[in-house]
């Protein structure tokens, strides 16, 4: 590849990107807003007791913040596998690559988003029905609330504010 390979995390790439990372910057993505609108049945669920993981969700006039990372030189082509096995275990995600804006400048990402269309959406759950199945979830990759709480952590760290997952770290707590 000849341009740098840019990868925009909105929520556990942001704690647990697994790849090798050149630089990572604060972005926006426009258009979009972070949401536990993906049943999981295999990383923070089971298809018996599916969990939640976020998705970014189309949304007029949302925008979702998180971090664009330029993928290590050379690192490209093993990235993308890696991602692909990763994010497209279930084809609920769909891969785009989409134009984000950082204190840099305006770069495209690739970016995974729901596929509204798909049996795993469920946006628009009450957040207390989210947090219901977040406090109880557990799949391949762990308990659904410590991914919950890992985002949450890892997004206030950065300065980032998402009232509904402060709310629903707070409640899953409360829960748990």
């Amino acid at each position: 590849m000849h341009a740098p390979l840019w990868v925009f995390g909105y929520g556990s790439l942001i704690w647990d990107p697994g790849f090798p990372v050149a630089e990572r910057r604060l972005a926006r993505l426009d258009g979009w807003h972070r949401s536990f609108c993906m049943r999981s049945i295999h990383h923070r669920g089971t298809p018996e007791r599916p969990g939640l993981v976020l998705a970014l969700d189309r949304a007029e006039g949302a925008s979702c913040a998180g971090l664009a990372f330029r993928v290590a030189p050379g690192e490209e082509a093993a990235t993308l596998a890696a991602l692909r096995e990763r994010e497209l275990v279930s084809s609920a995600y769909l891969e785009e690559v989409l134009r984000v804006e950082t204190a840099d400048g305006a770069l495209d990402a690739l970016t995974y988003v729901i596929d509204p269309d798909h049996a795993q959406y469920c946006g628009g759950l009450p957040l207390e029905e989210q947090a219901g199945i977040i406090a109880r979830a557990t799949g391949g990759r762990g308990a659904n609330r410590d991914y919950l709480w890992s985002t949450a952590a890892h997004l206030a760290d950065l300065g980032i504010a998402d009232p509904d997952l402060e709310w629903l770290a707070a409640r899953v707590r409360d829960l748990s």
